[in-house]
């Protein structure tokens, strides 16, 4: 086996190792901070906790994984899908410089948490458009995963139209859509969210490498 051969496998999991240290750092400080609400509160305030650079770095992993994938998809494939899944990127690097406020600071942001709340919104918008968008192009690089990213594009949309709802109502005068004990549950929301779009561009990943590995084929 030469190093030709090997160089499409790798170029696959070094990206996919990206998404897996950007879940991993989430958890991590997810399990640092017990004294976070995780179903009120979102994961970008624990910046201000235990370890808090963990949200930095786990934003920074995804982001970068995510510009590989928009180089891996190539000038050919459908130019807006492309250009939406862009608009994600910048938007996770961009919340991933500036951090979000302490808790319980909704009715008076910062300058740092306006960049970093539009620019984490925007991106939470763009990827289940890009997803709807670049499905047929993934599936049909590799059609075992069309089911998977069919319902991950779904779950996307879904649930980022909950967080939406959330969203509007912590910062108009909110919370008042809780449950519980829970004043309201826009952390919750979030943690969805994140947890499927980080899957969904997991699969784009390994859907996209398949061009890589029949490149390969073709060669030995």
């Amino acid at each position: 086996m030469t190093a030709t051969d090997t160089a499409p496998a790798a170029g696959v999991r070094a990206p996919l190792t990206l998404i897996g240290i950007g879940a991993l750092a989430m958890a991590a400080v997810e399990t640092l901070n017990p004294d976070y609400d995780l179903v009120s509160e979102t994961l970008s305030r624990y910046v201000h906790g235990t370890a808090g650079w963990l949200v930095p770095v786990a934003l920074l992993a995804v982001g970068a994984a995510s510009a590989v994938l928009v180089a891996r998809l190539g000038g050919g494939t459908h130019r807006a899908g492309r250009a939406v899944l862009a608009v994600w990127t910048v938007g996770i690097l961009i919340a991933a410089v500036f951090p979000a406020d302490p808790p319980g600071r909704w009715s008076r942001p910062s300058f740092s948490e306006l960049v970093h709340g539009n620019a984490a919104f925007l991106a939470f918008a763009a990827l289940p458009t890009a997803a709807a968008l670049l499905r047929r192009t993934l599936a049909a690089r590799r059609p075992g995963l069309r089911r998977a990213l069919t319902t991950l594009t779904a779950a996307s949309a879904a649930a980022t139209a909950v967080l939406a709802v959330f969203l509007v109502d912590v910062m108009g005068g909110g919370p008042s859509l809780g449950l519980g004990g829970a004043p309201t549950l826009v952390g919750l929301a979030e943690r969805v969210v994140l947890a499927v779009d980080f899957g969904w561009v997991a699969l784009a990943l390994a859907a996209a490498g398949a061009r890589h590995e029949r490149g390969r084929d073709r060669r030995a």
